[in-house]
């Protein structure tokens, strides 16, 4: 089975009703979960940005990277927050399984436009938007996001100096 590292980050920013978080909508899902089986029927798939780890990176790296490629924002690391893994299988090319470790950091924005990314980003990401942190367990397309962001939420409630 092949094995995929990838880091992306929880970009929070303090805002006039409480926290926000930055989500991306991807331009197309690209792989099925094994545990789902069937892919979600949202209309709008928010997910959180996230990417693969280059070699010689470290994943906090590619978190801050990916953060800035996807959504425009330049960030500040807070912590790391968790590791999510699963399985989901291709559906381009060769159709493989694939086995994926997604490590997730809790993010402060410190600068730059949301959606102002690059014209060869849109490949990838149709729009990255803030919306409000205490509703994104809801919007987020995928579990395994939805509870890294309560994980955040969490952290945040018990650490004021965020």
């Amino acid at each position: 089975m092949v094995r995929e590292i990838s880091a992306g980050g929880v970009v929070v920013r303090a805002g006039a009703e409480g926290w926000l978080v930055a989500v991306i909508e991807p331009q197309r899902e690209t792989s099925v979960p094994v545990a789902s089986g069937k892919r979600n029927s949202q209309k709008v798939l928010l997910a959180l940005p996230k990417g693969l780890v280059d070699p010689g990176e470290k994943p906090e790296q590619a978190a801050l990277r990916e953060v800035r490629e996807e959504t425009g924002l330049t960030v500040t690391p807070v912590r790391k927050l968790a590791d999510i893994k699963y399985v989901y299988v291709r559906t381009w090319g060769d159709q493989q399984r694939v086995f994926k470790i997604v490590t997730f950091y809790l993010l402060r924005y410190q600068s730059g436009n949301i959606d102002e990314i690059s014209p060869e980003m849109r490949i990838e990401v149709k729009r990255a938007l803030w919306i409000p942190l205490e509703e994104a367990a809801r919007k987020l397309a995928y579990k395994g996001e939805r509870d890294v962001v309560r994980g955040a939420q969490e952290y945040l409630k018990s650490h004021s100096e965020v």
